[in-house]
């Protein structure tokens, strides 16, 4: 795209998007994957196959280092008192119910054994939940990414990630939205400003290595 070939041209003059690379105790994010966001047909839902792919590979190889997991869902109860003007703003979110089977994370990345799923009712897993407890409690300093969608939950996670002094990293090809532009425009500012955004592959690599 020739606005992302310019603004980083411009960017890069400017000093922005340094890497930072990935730390000593990496820990992966699975965000949203959820069946109300993985079903197509649903209002929330967009094809999330390749997603689904890069988070398999992801928790594949982290599960083999034995490095921390942790999964995301969204859900409200039937009041939507804690929603707030969320619900307001997105009424498609009506679909997430606490309890139902749109809300439990689709069975190709489903946790096991003592995998966390943190409960949100917001865009960051940071917010109103004890992840950052988690992370510190599991010496974490490295946060990887993975989800939906690049333009809301996983933009909201890695702006906050930073905020909490973790290096935070996004691989492109395992995380997803429901349409191009905000994907590539989301991912772009990302990488600028608020983390590494790489291909899974080059995770792999970098875990298989340490």
């Amino acid at each position: 795209m020739d606005w992302i070939d310019e603004t980083g041209a411009m960017y890069a003059e400017r000093d922005f998007g340094t890497e930072v690379g990935m730390g000593e105790r990496p820990a992966l994010l699975v965000i949203d994957l959820i069946n109300a966001f993985t079903d197509p047909e649903g209002d929330l839902g967009s094809d999330v196959e390749s997603v689904l792919d890069g988070a398999e590979r992801l928790l594949d190889t982290f599960r083999e280092h034995d490095l921390p997991r942790y999964f995301t869902t969204v859900a409200f109860e039937d009041s939507y008192g804690d929603a707030g003007r969320f619900i307001e703003k997105v009424p498609a979110l009506r679909e997430l119910h606490l309890g139902t089977e749109a809300v439990e994370v689709d069975d190709r990345v489903a946790p096991v054994g003592s995998e966390r799923v943190i409960l949100k009712k917001y865009a960051s897993a940071f917010f109103g939940t004890d992840l950052e407890t988690e992370l510190t409690t599991h010496g974490v300093d490295t946060l990887v990414l993975a989800g939906v969608t690049t333009s809301g939950c996983v933009r909201a996670t890695a702006v906050d990630s930073l905020q909490y002094g973790y290096r935070t990293i996004v691989p492109a090809d395992a995380v997803g939205d429901r349409a191009e532009g905000p994907h590539e425009a989301n991912l772009f500012d990302i990488d600028a400003k608020y983390g590494d955004v790489v291909e899974t592959d080059e995770v792999l690599a970098s875990l298989d290595e340490g």
